[in-house]
């Protein structure tokens, strides 16, 4: 494995200077963590995320112990020197991917610095995880038309949906009423990941599906509210100040899980899980006689391999992606049928 190095202030520069929070000092450390997370508009599958690697670095070191005696250490007690150890057990020990250390750096550099503000500085060399080259599984076009064939009906238009608009798996399931335009046959995907907008396409073919599937959705709406409904859950600083959005027409969710959820003695609505569909992918993938490890997430990638070998360029379909970097995109050119520029095998001809 190679060494190398990473400070807070080149991690810093990721993302713009903004005013800092100070967490309530008294409060237990994750309640200091949410605190500060609401605050920059974390999503909560990052907070908990991040919670995770923090819990796994005080364990590692509550382990390790002091003067031999195994103890709870608080991350003030500790800095770049625990946290270099910690990522290189990673590493070493426990040969986690690159994607998996760097999310585990990412926590604690976010702990470190936005809830503790005790920045970690230059860390020394540790241990990184080795980022081997992977291309992406992709279906032909005949497989994806088996695999929705296959699928169970109450998640076809869902899988259809996710391959026709090359959305990722929580930006389909975070779709609300609002985000669907049928007319202008138009989908915006709302603080997908980056915390960015885009927008991508509302396939033709799935048109007639789609408004039979909201008209349903807007009756199964109005019986909820006659129930006494409490509505959907919205982000904190939305539900203050549209306290009777969370139970609007256009704040629900267009793939909604199908029983109620009570919490704090009211019933809500969730979005779909995504373990639903992950489920029923696998399942259709088997059915359809696939030899292929394929999941909900390939259809993104056989939504963007399809475009190219069509021949959309490459920069509109960074942008239906949401790639930052266009070197993203460019790893589909490697799975293409016609790759690169077209060249053909000798053996062809």
């Amino acid at each position: 494995m190679r060494e190398s190095h990473m400070s807070h202030s080149t991690l810093a520069k990721r993302q713009p200077e903004r005013d800092k929070l100070i967490p309530n000092p008294t409060a237990p450390l994750r309640e200091q963590l949410r605190e500060v997370m609401r605050f920059r508009h974390y999503s909560q599958r990052t907070e908990t995320t991040y919670w995770q690697w923090i819990e796994r670095f005080l364990r590692f070191h509550k382990r390790a112990g002091v003067a031999g005696v195994a103890a709870w250490r608080h991350p003030r007690e500790m800095g770049g020197a625990e946290v270099t150890a910690f990522l290189s057990h990673l590493a070493a020990e426990l040969v986690v991917s690159a994607s998996t250390q760097n999310q585990a750096l990412n926590a604690l550099v976010f702990l470190y610095g936005e809830v503790l503000h005790q920045p970690l500085g230059e860390l020394d060399a540790f241990a990184r995880a080795r980022r081997p080259t992977r291309l992406p599984e992709v279906l032909t076009r005949e497989e994806t038309r088996r695999v929705l064939a296959a699928v169970d009906a109450e998640y076809r238009l869902a899988l259809s949906l996710l391959y026709g608009t090359g959305l990722r798996v929580m930006e389909l399931l975070r779709l609300r009423v609002k985000d669907l335009d049928l007319d202008r046959r138009q989908t915006t995907v709302r603080g997908g990941k980056g915390d960015k907008d885009r927008v991508t396409m509302v396939p033709e073919s799935l048109l007639a599906e789609l408004t039979e599937h909201m008209a349903a959705l807007r009756e199964q709406h109005k019986r909820d509210l006659a129930s006494g409904y409490a509505g959907v859950w919205l982000p904190e600083g939305l539900a203050r100040k549209y306290p009777s959005a969370p139970r609007d027409w256009a704040w629900q969710w267009v793939f909604p899980a199908r029983p109620l959820a009570l919490r704090e003695g009211q019933m809500w609505r969730h979005h779909l899980l995504p373990e639903y569909l992950q489920r029923a992918t696998r399942a259709a993938v088997v059915k359809a006689g696939l030899n292929k490890r394929a999941t909900p997430h390939t259809m993104r990638h056989s939504f963007a391999t399809h475009l190219l070998e069509g021949g959309t360029d490459i920069r509109t379909v960074q942008d239906l992606l949401g790639h930052k970097d266009v070197a993203t995109t460019q790893i589909y050119t490697h799975v293409m049928q016609k790759p690169g520029l077209g060249v053909r095998s000798p053996l062809d001809g």
